[in-house]
């Protein structure tokens, strides 16, 4: 369910910006029907408060020599808040750790990491990961394709 202050009209502005968030505002108000400058007091509304985080361009890692996607599952030695915090506040400090999400469960967080290369990812599991703070065991699994990878949520009701 979306948020109080979010209706119809926000929900498309917020599916079209995610599928296509270059699109100039007129562009945008064209498609969601409103003239531009309501649409861009909506945008502006969605971004502050919190709906909208950010723009960026979707990188594909291969053209730039990332060839290698790697999802690490950390076991902690400990897990009290501060431990945690630290656990997440070393791996924000990695460039090649992509995303960290804290799971419910025997691990206690799954990292996205890329590499250039195996020996890459190698270098940076046992120089990098493994040694950090109580960290207690770390599991890796290599990906070999990636089939769907679709930013945000699904905000169409028409999928």
């Amino acid at each position: 369910m979306a948020g109080p202050n979010i209706d119809d009209i926000d929900l498309q502005i917020l599916a079209e910006l995610q599928d296509e968030g270059r699109m100039t505002n007129v562009e945008l108000a064209k498609k969601v029907g409103l003239t531009a400058p309501p649409c861009l007091r909506r945008v502006r509304s969605l971004e502050d408060s919190g709906a909208i985080k950010s723009y960026h361009a979707m990188i594909d890692p291969p053209s730039l020599g990332y060839s290698i996607t790697v999802f690490a599952m950390v076991s902690l030695k400990s897990q009290a808040e501060a431990d945690l915090r630290a656990f997440e506040e070393h791996v924000a400090r990695l460039p090649e750790v992509r995303e960290c999400h804290m799971l419910n469960g025997e691990i206690d967080f799954i990292l996205k990491v890329v590499a250039k290369d195996l020996q890459g990812f190698q270098q940076f599991l046992t120089s990098q990961l493994t040694p950090a703070p109580n960290v207690a065991s770390v599991k890796t699994s290599l990906t070999i394709r990636t089939s769907k990878n679709l930013p945000g949520v699904p905000l169409r009701k028409d999928r």
